[in-house]
């Protein structure tokens, strides 16, 4: 399980190919230009458990990077394109990253000044070495001391400070995985057969470690720099896609596609369209498996790895709304006094006898993610039901509490979605001086131009004649884009602040 092995056996077959310039490498391309970047690493100084990062778009030499770092016992830190330069530095500050490779746009960023002993390559031209000039002086065959790195990745910063999960690191022989990377091969059947479609950017966590896999593996991606919805039904149709991975948003946006778009491509090669990242609203799900047959395969997992579930279109038929069982680690719903819940009981979602981790020189955000028994969690709210299966609500520190009932935004999202008017929608409280909080709706609208006092009261009926009024937004807001992530997440704190910009929110 490396690619070293399938440049010996199928050197010449793509590993990996960018699908709006046409760029591709090969297996021993891969091979070879990894084998070089991780002399050049060592040539640099940097051994075992030392780290790099990698700030870059869905760049040809991005993968290279992360196997030359993988196959040389390195912590690899993708940094998030979006991210300013406090969140940059404060990455690079906290993951003692020696190495620095990146483009002189994004270099722009940096106060470079301030980073005397990180060493900075760039992919491009400009005032630092050229990445690919400088490792092509170095052999294509493997370093002597060759072991397994592993990524180290930054939370996005929704919530807060971006927060690095850094796993131990045994220095393994390479090719070594985990029984956690086992279970997702045989779950999603990847093999070097597998045509995968990488629809968001590789700087975070799932899109990074499926392309990873898939290279593992011997088959071949086709990585989008930027998600449209008619280019990648296009690209499953013209390279025979037969896995693909997504979040809810782009099935939005696949859901207001004229229907002769949808129905203008051949997709009968897609055998997995994997999800994550967020709760999929129920009629949004209903509307793909219908479009693309049962061919859907959720999984709620974070980027601390701490648990997993997992849930087939079969499954979630019987189960609507539900995003599995657990494949890693056990579930558990505990509520504020840390007591077990019985099913059907919203509470904190736990994972216990999952995988330990820990955020990097954060002991406090990682005590606050356990709790005594060592159980872990990721902060999300939610249920189990008689069977075991997983139903989320929302994160806990969007929970609305208004008049002391407590309100999950995902619900109201997930109804505002289905208008046939709404583009992209946001729930959260904001200060009530009766009530503590009420529920605020800000709609990005398909037409920003209907946007009016008018649509509001439209939207906030079509949404009681649904839901409880008591859930029903009392006021919306209108802004013609919302902020975020290429991944799907939704930066809702930000658009939260504003709203309680002069005022001491009761969330923590």
């Amino acid at each position: 399980m490396h690619p070293g092995i399938h440049s010996r056996n199928q050197p010449n077959k793509i590993a990996y190919r960018i699908a709006e310039t046409g760029e591709s490498i090969t297996y021993r391309q891969l091979d070879e230009l990894s084998n070089q970047a991780s002399h050049h690493f060592r040539h640099l100084g940097l051994h075992p458990r030392d780290g790099i990062a990698i700030l870059l778009g869905n760049h040809i030499s991005y993968l290279q990077i992360c196997w030359a770092a993988q196959r040389s016992g390195l912590y690899y830190t993708p940094i998030s394109t979006l991210f300013q330069q406090d969140e940059i530095e404060h990455i690079l500050n906290n993951s003692e990253a020696r190495v620095l490779i990146t483009s002189a746009a994004y270099l722009a960023k940096l106060a470079v000044e301030n980073f005397s002993g990180l060493k900075i390559f760039l992919v491009d031209e400009g005032e630092y070495p050229n990445w690919q000039r400088e490792i092509a002086h170095f052999a294509a065959t493997p370093i002597a001391d060759a072991c397994e790195g592993s990524e180290m990745i930054y939370s996005s910063g929704t919530t807060g400070k971006p927060k690095g999960v850094r796993f131990e690191l045994d220095l393994s022989p390479p090719g070594t995985v985990s029984d956690l990377f086992r279970t997702r091969l045989e779950m999603h059947q990847i093999n070097q057969t597998t045509r995968y479609l990488s629809t968001a950017p590789l700087y975070h966590s799932a899109p990074l470690r499926y392309n990873l896999m898939v290279t593992r593996m011997g088959g071949t991606s086709i990585i989008m720099e930027k998600f449209d919805a008619e280019n990648a039904l296009r690209l499953i149709e013209q390279f025979a896609i037969t896995h693909s991975q997504w979040v809810p948003t782009m099935f939005v946006r696949f859901h207001q596609l004229p229907r002769s778009i949808r129905e203008s491509f051949d997709l009968s090669s897609l055998k997995f369209a994997i999800h994550a990242a967020a709760p999929c609203p129920v009629d949004i799900k209903q509307f793909m498996i219908d479009w693309w047959g049962p061919i859907l395969y959720e999984y709620y997992s974070g980027t601390e790895a701490n648990g997993s579930t997992a849930i087939t279109s079969q499954e979630w038929l019987s189960h609507k709304g539900s995003v599995g069982r657990a494949i890693h680690g056990e579930l558990r719903i505990v509520d504020d006094d840390d007591r077990e819940l019985p099913a059907h009981s919203i509470g904190t979602v736990y994972f216990a006898n999952g995988s330990d981790f820990a955020y990097y020189k954060d002991p406090d955000q990682t005590a606050a993610a356990k709790n005594e028994r060592g159980w872990s969690t990721l902060g999300d709210m939610g249920y189990v039901d008689e069977e075991g299966f997983l139903y989320l609500c929302d994160r806990k520190s969007f929970m609305i509490i208004s008049g002391g009932i407590n309100i999950y935004p995902q619900e109201i999202e997930n109804t505002l979605i289905n208008h046939e008017d709404v583009a992209d929608v946001a729930v959260f409280g904001v200060p009530n001086d009766e009530f503590g909080e009420e529920v605020k709706a800000v709609v990005q609208l398909i037409d920003n131009s209907n946007a009016s006092p008018k649509t509001a009261d439209n939207l906030i009926n079509y949404c009681r004649s649904r839901i409880s009024h008591a859930k029903c937004p009392r006021s919306i807001d209108f802004m013609e884009s919302l902020p975020r992530h290429p991944t799907g997440k939704l930066y809702k704190r930000e658009l939260r602040d504003r709203y309680w910009k002069d005022r001491q929110s009761r969330i923590i």
